[in-house]
């Protein structure tokens, strides 16, 4: 067996995260038709998703957005920094730009709508499960309208936290520490901040975060 035979037939796993059960039930019901795909947990809220994540280690995780505890959003830039075999596919109502710009920065492979047929949940879970790039029909659109930027100005809610804790004069490995994440990544939120607030100097940065409160965080 080649290895792109032994790829296509792997079954995907996948994890449900939505607070809705009906949701979840529909969700399930649906992919069980599909022999190479599984889901092997549902969970309903974000913080409970992230220690599932952890645990289970699936291939796409399914993310609602609107959700107690902890939104879609802020889980999956988390699970996506800690988890680089995890794809997060986010699974919505929300169809405007602020939303899918920050599912698209946190992280997110793709964006697909709640109104979408099952065969489209089914065709987006195995594109980005392969490492591709799936999003509904009219958010394709959007994005041509709107291309999100690399480099936008705006952080992260990961690089905003980020920024509280140099602001507070901790040192990358504290801040490692602190959100339990490796030194080399704590250095690559602080590049990105750089770029993105186009600010060269750690003083900068700190008067930047005080600026805007972020040392209170």
């Amino acid at each position: 067996m080649t290895n792109t035979q032994a790829h296509e037939n792997k079954v995907i796993t996948v994890l449900l995260v939505d607070d809705h059960p009906m949701v979840q039930s529909g969700l399930s019901a649906c992919l069980s038709f599909y022999h190479d795909v599984k889901v092997i947990g549902n969970v309903n809220d974000g913080q409970y998703a992230l220690e599932k994540a952890v645990e289970l280690q699936p291939d796409v995780i399914l993310m609602d957005i609107s959700m107690p505890t902890l939104n879609g959003i802020d889980a999956t830039e988390i699970i996506t920094e800690q988890l680089e075999n995890s794809k997060v596919l986010i699974f919505s109502m929300h169809n405007n730009l602020e939303f899918v710009t920050s599912a698209i920065q946190a992280g997110a492979s793709g964006y697909i709508l709640k109104d979408t047929s099952s065969e489209e949940v089914y065709y987006a879970i195995k594109a980005v499960a392969s490492g591709k790039k799936h999003y509904s029909s009219s958010i394709t659109q959007m994005l041509i309208e709107n291309p999100v930027r690399e480099g936008s100005a705006k952080l992260t809610t990961r690089e905003q936290l980020v920024l509280a804790y140099i602001a507070k004069g901790l040192s990358s490995k504290e801040i490692a520490n602190e959100l339990f994440i490796s030194f080399r990544t704590v250095e690559a939120h602080r590049r990105n901040i750089k770029s993105k607030l186009k600010i060269d100097t750690l003083a900068a940065l700190i008067r930047y975060a005080v600026n805007y409160g972020l040392e209170g965080n």
